[in-house]
């Protein structure tokens, strides 16, 4: 029998050194498989619309107790203070009992469509706006970007939602930084290599600079939109809710944007002029399943049921009076591929 052949040390630098110490740079960092064994899950959105499997949520609590009657703020119809920077819409003061309850009442129903509510918990101190965790997250392919939130009353949100995505395992693969200001009411996705945002007073050049070169990192083109008066983001106008059909308010969107939506195919499902604006303002839990406010006119349920929409409703009006609704109150961080 002859002897064993002894390992040079070249064969040992190609066989042994390199298999346990080297560079492993595939598979990439959104493959499945990748994710599951780093990051315990699978995270991120290349869409609005695909079956949603986690979502980043604030139950409202005692943050809301910063709001005075002895402070009204006739500009707003409600209360406010311009010095502490924060306001509240509502013409009563905020119902904290009934706005947990029509929280608890859209979580509930998530939970039952399998959604994974993962919750901010405490909120900023002093920062009375954390319910609506829309504006300090956008979910993208392979897992979220922490924005900067662009007013007084909402800075400083960034670190719980920081915080509530590491305990859950979400990646963060970017956040703003510099002057730049960017909320994600103020963005959606058309598909898994277009999505839209608006610049306004929630979202600078600068924010959306910096949003263009992750987004293209990650293969997206943003499309850029002038902001339409005091709209602050485009989720009051725009909302895919299928790959092929979207609520709008064609009267808050430019018309370059409208005929190119058209010449995509998209059905454009308008809100109707006596409907409330928190009707647009839904989710997509899946294709053409939405969570919806219960329409203030028939006339929307109508014609989203003639387009093949199958709805949910809530009844979300004591959290919409401190100015967002359900879509601003919902964060996705993971959605199925469609």
């Amino acid at each position: 029998m002859g002897q064993a052949h002894a390992m040079s040390d070249h064969e040992y630098r190609e066989k042994v050194f390199f298999q346990t110490f080297g560079s492993v740079p595939e598979p990439a960092f959104d493959d499945p498989k990748e994710q599951q064994e780093v990051w315990g899950g699978v995270w991120g959105c290349s869409n609005d619309v695909g079956k949603l499997r986690a979502v980043l949520m604030h139950r409202p609590g005692d943050e809301l107790k910063v709001v005075r009657a002895d402070k009204p703020m006739p500009e707003v119809g409600g209360f406010g203070d311009p010095e502490k920077g924060w306001y509240w819409i509502g013409k009563e003061l905020p119902d904290l009992a009934a706005m947990q309850r029509a929280h608890d009442q859209f979580t509930d129903i998530l939970r039952k469509e399998g959604v994974n509510v993962v919750l901010v918990g405490e909120a900023a101190p002093g920062r009375m706006k954390q319910v609506y965790t829309r504006d300090s997250c956008v979910g993208i392919k392979s897992g979220a970007i922490v924005t900067r939130l662009a007013r007084k009353v909402r800075r400083g949100e960034e670190l719980p939602v920081t915080r509530a995505l590491a305990r859950v395992g979400c990646p963060i693969v970017a956040t703003l930084t510099g002057n730049a200001v960017f909320e994600g009411g103020g963005y959606a996705n058309i598909d898994e290599k277009t999505a839209v945002c608006c610049v306004s007073v929630a979202c600078n050049e600068e924010g959306v600079r910096q949003m263009q070169a992750i987004l293209a990192y990650h293969g997206v083109e943003l499309i850029t939109l002038p902001g339409m008066g005091y709209r602050i983001h485009i989720d009051g106008a725009f909302n895919m809710i299928d790959v092929d059909k979207a609520i709008v308010n064609l009267n808050e969107l430019p018309w370059f944007f409208i005929e190119y939506l058209q010449k995509r195919g998209i059905k454009l499902i308008e809100l109707p002029p006596e409907d409330n604006a928190f009707s647009l303002n839904s989710l997509a839990i899946a294709p053409s399943k939405v969570v919806m406010h219960g329409s203030r006119s028939k006339r929307l349920e109508d014609r989203l049921a003639d387009a093949g929409v199958e709805l949910i409703t809530c009844d979300y009006e004591p959290v919409e009076a401190g100015g967002g609704g359900i879509h601003c109150s919902t964060a996705p961080l993971a959605r199925d591929p469609v």
